[in-house]
């Protein structure tokens, strides 16, 4: 898949979207003009918004968070720096989250600033020129302002999410009145939407960690080899330490900022099962890329944040994509 090709996917999925949304709720007031659906909308938009804000809070005491200085972790604090510099970007604050998983995320509001996260695990885990990779797609998601652009689309199916129950609600408590039915009508529609538009969004979401692969791939030295090795020993980890993923089942809301997916980690080991620990890191990402994506590989993807890892390594060695 070449970068052009990637983002004439971008913009076709947010067009869709954006599309599919305002057609169906241009409908929808025509239909009813009612204004209390109009206030339904208001605040499910603002009510994101304010959690779009304050989110950055909220992950820091979900996932033990703390900023980390200069004189605190200078390796990591320069790596930060280093690869901002080269991205064209101010250095976001470096954070270290306390959990027990080998992960990183990008996350930050307008009143929170820009943060760059990598959890504990993750530094036992991988080594320095990994974690270096691992950075440089963090900052490819700062770069590409994903966290606003994921807040934006993500607001458009809670929207129709809401308005389907309410309708839906409203539909049954009129039930014996002649305006029942369509109440019913359209909030059926409004779920349905719901869940094409949710499957758009996972779909964007996918095509944001391409491009934050290929941000990383360009900015660090030799890297493709190092984030593919990064990505296998992440993913080999995580798919083997089932206590810690129960750990973060709780916070669901927020996986998607990952750089691996947990839940998905269970079903992407089977891809290297058959080799020890003791293998090389070369090795390990071999066996992954001769790994064939299967039918259920495909479905489980289809329902995920994040690109098959087969899929996501294979990107990696094609060079059309960072050129």
């Amino acid at each position: 898949m070449s970068i052009w090709k990637l983002r004439f996917s971008v913009l076709g999925t947010l067009a869709v979207i954006i599309g599919l949304s305002t057609l169906f709720f241009t409908v929808i007031l025509s239909l009813t003009g009612a204004f209390s659906l109009t206030t339904l909308v208001l605040f499910v938009i603002v009510f994101n918004i304010i959690q779009w804000l304050l989110a950055p809070y909220i992950i820091d005491t979900m996932y033990r968070a703390k900023e980390v200085s200069r004189s605190e972790d200078p390796q990591l604090y320069e790596m930060v720096e280093r690869l901002s510099l080269r991205s064209g970007l101010a250095t976001p604050k470096v954070m270290k989250a306390n959990i027990p998983v080998p992960n990183a995320f990008a996350y930050g509001s307008p009143i929170a600033g820009s943060r760059v996260a990598v959890t504990t695990e993750l530094l036992k885990t991988l080594e320095p020129e990994e974690v270096e990779a691992v950075v440089g797609h963090e900052i490819g998601h700062l770069k590409h302002r994903d966290v606003q652009v994921m807040m934006f689309v993500s607001i458009l199916p809670a929207v129709f999410y809401y308005i389907g129950f309410s309708m839906l609600l409203s539909g049954y408590g009129r039930r014996d009145e002649s305006g029942g039915g369509g109440a019913a009508l359209i909030g059926m529609a409004s779920i349905a939407l719901y869940w094409v538009l949710t499957m758009f969004t996972l779909y964007l979401s996918r095509l944001r960690e391409y491009f934050a692969d290929s941000h990383s791939a360009s900015i660090v030295e030799d890297g493709p080899r190092k984030l593919s090795e990064g990505l296998a020993k992440i993913v080999r980890s995580t798919g083997r330490m089932k206590r810690a993923r129960r750990d973060t089942s709780g916070f669901s809301s927020f996986k998607s900022l990952f750089i691996t997916d947990p839940d998905q980690a269970e079903s992407d080991v089977v891809s290297i099962a058959r080799f020890e620990t003791q293998a090389t890191d070369r090795r390990l990402v071999e066996d992954i890329l001769r790994r064939r994506v299967t039918t259920g590989d495909r479905i489980i993807e289809l329902f995920s944040t994040h690109p098959n890892i087969v899929k996501r390594l294979r990107a990696l060695r094609e060079p059309a994509v960072f050129t």
